[in-house]
């Protein structure tokens, strides 16, 4: 701070060394050395480089195997037709059965599974609904037994009226 007041109160300002030498090889050296890589992201990007080789080698050769088995295999795939559809219709029914059969199973399985929690009293979840369902049940059948009853004797005593030897 001391630098930039003077004694007369004008700014002096300190100048800034200028290089001696203006060669622009020399000068794009320096750019080149103080913005080279470190060894570890040199080393990063030759590993990039040579997998990116490697996959796009690798995607080549497997490219060329397909095109080169379709080429050689469709006529047989012609050829065979006829067995293939039937051998593929069978593989999907039996697979879709499978499916199903194991599916049934897992829905029987968390079944059995929530029943025995119900039982038990450890209130699974939607055991709530089955209990107030049960209450429901129970009070429609407590009123339709009530009410055929009541009206029981009504109906017993009106088919008398009209059959009286009955």
């Amino acid at each position: 701070m001391a630098d930039w007041h003077g004694v007369s109160g004008q700014t002096q300002r300190q100048a800034r060394p200028t290089p001696t030498t203006t060669n622009p090889s020399t000068t794009f050296l320096t750019r080149l050395h103080e913005n080279s890589p470190n060894s570890t992201r040199v080393i990063g990007f030759l590993t990039l480089i040579i997998t990116g080789a490697v996959f796009l080698l690798l995607t080549g050769v497997t490219i060329s195997a397909t095109v080169v088995g379709l080429i050689f295999f469709s006529p047989l795939l012609l050829i065979s037709s006829p067995i293939w559809v039937p051998v593929g219709a069978l593989f999907f029914v039996f697979a879709a059965g499978v499916l199903c059969f194991c599916g049934f199973g897992v829905v029987v399985a968390a079944a059995l599974s929530w029943v025995y929690k119900y039982f038990t009293g450890s209130h699974p979840f939607g055991s709530d609904r089955v209990d107030y369902a049960r209450t429901r049940i129970a009070d429609t059948a407590s009123q339709v037994k009530d009410y055929a009853r009541e009206y029981g004797g009504y109906l017993q005593s009106k088919v008398k009226d009209a059959a009286p030897g009955a």
